[in-house]
């Protein structure tokens, strides 16, 4: 891939890197990350080597703080941040858009977030769209769109994919005024694992690889499966598993799990 100004991506084994690089601002993202994530996602999605993305920010204050405002001020960013309108009204025109994996790149390959510090804000835009999320001890959510007289939009309909109403509704109108730490947030289901700031690497290392040593065709399958299980109503979503089972089922693909389970090989297991 092409050397980027924002982002770090690197690949090895089937895992790729995505690390946002902008430590200086918490890793707030500006219009050339929102190009560059976007292009990276796209660049992945094409990559047949890459089976697991793990996401994650540099340093270890924050995983991704939202929008940078600073940056914003510059002229002809917010000219292009404020032209919400095509034609009409009804042709919206957001760069955020270029953000999340999945809605904006359709990069149906597992993407785990592993969140080093403070995510909030615009954050929730990725975070609500990989498949699990893996956090330092020391990382904290929260969304402080209303305390600086913003609505909170978007990033609360994304999380409601994963937390409570309560939790949701707590978090978008507390603001700026509290955050969630790590262990909440694994409590009500928004992070699935919890481990000290030194393991984190090693934690979303271990979950990415036991993935990508798997069928590709049929792990997309599956990522695919369960996203529109989410998105769909319960009986839509039955009746496109049926096209999804054929799609993410080739011969090759069961040859090598016959032949795994006639040697007699067992995965090794861990508890979580």
């Amino acid at each position: 891939m092409p050397p980027r100004k924002t982002i770090d991506c690197t690949t090895e084994n089937g895992v790729a890197w995505v690390t946002l690089n902008r430590p200086d601002v918490l890793n707030a993202f500006d219009l050339d990350m929102l190009r560059e994530l976007h292009a990276c996602w796209r660049a992945l999605r094409d990559d047949d080597e890459v089976r697991v993305v793990v996401l994650t920010g540099a340093g270890d204050e924050a995983f991704c703080t939202g929008l940078d405002r600073a940056a914003v001020a510059d002229p002809e960013a917010r000219k292009e941040f404020g032209e919400r309108r095509g034609a009409t009204p009804l042709h919206a025109n957001d760069p955020v858009d270029l953000l999340p994996p999945k809605s904006g790149a359709q990069l149906w390959k597992p993407v785990i977030a592993a969140v080093n510090g403070m995510a909030c804000g615009g954050a929730f835009y990725l975070l609500g769209e990989v498949e699990f999320i893996i956090a330092a001890e020391h990382a904290t959510f929260f969304d402080p769109h209303t305390t600086y007289g913003m609505a909170a939009v978007f990033e609360p309909m994304l999380m409601l994919q994963r937390m409570p109403l309560g939790e949701v509704m707590r978090m978008s109108l507390m603001g700026a005024h509290e955050r969630l730490s790590a262990r909440r947030a694994h409590e009500i289901g928004l992070v699935q694992e919890v481990v000290p700031a030194g393991e984190l690497r090693e934690a979303a290392l271990r979950a990415a690889t036991v993935i990508a040593s798997q069928p590709p065709l049929a792990v997309q399958a599956t990522v695919r499966a369960i996203w529109y299980a989410q998105e769909l109503g319960h009986r839509q979503a039955l009746d496109v598993g049926r096209t999804l089972v054929q799609l993410g089922t080739d011969q090759e693909s069961l040859a090598e799990g016959q032949r795994a389970f006639a040697s007699g090989r067992r995965a090794r297991w861990r508890l979580r």
